[in-house]
């Protein structure tokens, strides 16, 4: 029986569970769930006489949600904006302080992306460069090369 994050057990676990009588560690290991939830399943029960599983609250709605639209108004109003200049935009118009990565990943979110210009394409292939010139103007030769000695 594998666990699913943020999903609860199913019912029929849950009544097995709750129906198995005997130590917690001894239920938890023949059914293969954690005593922890044995126990809270049979602490559930006690309080409230349900067997099953209360709501879930961990949903937490995004901070900048009500902008949505506000959002996309001023990307495509102001496609060159940066980040920074959405984040003063936001908190300066809406009163809402977000950070960059809470920005960054609402844009993201919303599909939205901040080009500089429309004709930039994107990186191609490094391409083979000369590399830096030595101090000096040596120009790539050493030392040994310009005093003429050999190995």
């Amino acid at each position: 029986m594998s666990w699913r994050r943020g999903q609860a057990y199913g019912q029929d676990l849950r009544d097995r569970v709750l129906a198995g009588g005997g130590p917690i560690r001894v239920v938890a290991a023949r059914f293969g769930v954690s005593p922890s939830y044995v126990s809270k399943a049979r602490s559930r029960f006690r309080k409230t006489g349900e067997t099953t599983p209360g709501p879930q609250r961990n949903q937490v709605r995004p901070r900048l949600a009500p902008l949505y639209d506000a959002l996309r108004a001023r990307v495509a109003e102001q496609a060159d904006a940066t980040i920074a200049e959405l984040r003063a935009w936001v908190a300066r118009e809406h009163g809402v302080a977000a950070s960059h990565p809470v920005m960054w990943k609402t844009l993201a979110r919303l599909g939205l992306t901040l080009k500089k210009t429309a004709a930039r394409g994107r990186a191609g292939p490094r391409r083979h460069r000369r590399g830096a010139r030595r101090v000096g103007g040596a120009g790539g030769r050493t030392r040994r090369h310009q005093a003429g000695v050999s190995r």
